[in-house]
């Protein structure tokens, strides 16, 4: 009986917070010119990442910018506000202006969605980007430990292995760009064919 009590008491502080979201039943839609790809959130894992995405989402941070980083057999990451500009270098340096606590917990499989970071000496913390993020195209063993995993792709993958292969520069960045628009919604509404 008080371990139910206990758990009734996690779950209404975990849901009476808008820190600790915790409503698995809200799913982003990420609109993109090659269909939509819908990602469920590991809130349990990463409740700070999940409510800082969501929140950026309900804030239309993400509409306009694009997937400014292709790299076939690797990953597509976005989320820059630099990339609605025109100056292509400035592209991958952008936020909004904070970094998100590290919530390490996840593997990095495919379709998985985690957070771009800075790395090395300059962030030991392995701090997360406050709104850059990408979705893995293959399992990359090797990231593991290192960056937040807060989502999972459940619907879309072959939009993201469209964007992922489309010619790009130097800088891995689309020759032609790939915007996002991107709001929450409930799983059900998402999945609706």
């Amino acid at each position: 009986m008080m371990w139910m009590v206990g758990v009734a008491a996690a779950a209404f502080l975990l849901k009476g917070t808008n820190v600790m979201a915790a409503d698995t039943d809200q799913v982003a839609v990420v609109e993109t010119k090659f269909g939509k790809i819908v990602i469920e959130f590991y809130d349990n894992d990463a409740p700070k990442t999940v409510a800082n995405f969501k929140k950026l989402a309900n804030d239309k941070f993400y509409d306009g910018t694009t997937f400014h980083r292709v790299i076939p057999g690797f990953m597509i990451q976005g989320g820059d506000p630099n990339s609605k500009g025109s100056d292509r270098s400035t592209h991958g340096t952008g936020g909004p202006g904070y970094t998100v606590e590290a919530e390490i917990k996840m593997q990095h499989k495919r379709g998985t969605v985690a957070t771009a970071r800075t790395g090395g000496p300059m962030n030991p913390q392995k701090r997360s980007s406050g709104s850059q993020f990408f979705i893995n195209v293959k399992d990359n063993n090797f990231l593991n430990g290192d960056y937040t995993v807060f989502g999972n792709v459940i619907s879309g993958m072959d939009a993201v292995d469209k964007i992922v292969a489309v010619p790009r520069d130097g800088n891995d960045n689309p020759n032609d760009k790939v915007e996002m628009k991107v709001s929450i919604t409930t799983r059900a509404e998402a999945l609706k064919k």
